[in-house]
């Protein structure tokens, strides 16, 4: 695997990469956390831009541009709301995460950085959200080695430790 996963904590709105990923809601047009960061750095012309693309579906991700950011894209992907979505938020979150990748592969983007997505407001648990990010990208990259380097961007300290935790096996070797 030639991708390197990078794991650590900080403000993804500050990164220099080729597409941060946006942990929306349904309407794309701004909110709290990661999302409301995001709107916040990247200015108004992003709130124009996500009022055009008529909303998101759960698990689905639509993609604009980055604006004030230091980001060519931003890929604005919405997540489950654990127990909300009828038993389907494991499937909802896979879906999530694939869709992503696919337009991170359309557009080239070959430098990407996530949130953890639905971990927060919408209460998906931790430590089972992250093993099905774990699971949907070492399959993908099995399938598709086409990264330079994903990096995962988190807020707090236990999402860090279990991020690093569940990726320990899978994480570059620094060089």
């Amino acid at each position: 695997m030639k991708t390197k996963i990078t794991i650590i904590q900080g403000d993804i709105t500050l990164l220099k990469v080729d597409a941060i990923v946006n942990a929306a809601n349904r309407t794309l047009l701004g909110g709290g956390g990661v999302d409301g960061a995001i709107h916040k750095a990247a200015g108004p012309k992003l709130l124009e831009e996500c009022k055009k693309l008529n909303d998101c579906e759960t698990g689905e991700a639509k993609i604009t541009e980055g604006y004030n950011l230091k980001v060519k894209y931003i890929i604005h992907a919405v997540g489950p709301k654990y127990g909300k979505e009828h038993e389907q938020e494991e499937k909802l979150l896979v879906s999530c995460y694939r869709n992503i990748l696919n337009l991170a592969k359309k557009y080239n983007i070959k430098t990407i950085a996530f949130p953890a997505i639905s971990t927060g407001v919408y209460g998906y648990p931790k430590e089972k959200a992250v093993k099905v990010v774990h699971t949907i990208i070492m399959k993908y990259l099995q399938e598709e080695d086409f990264f330079d380097e994903i990096i995962f961007v988190l807020h707090s300290t236990d999402n860090l430790f279990l991020y690093k935790n569940e990726f320990a096996q899978s994480i570059s070797p620094p060089k």
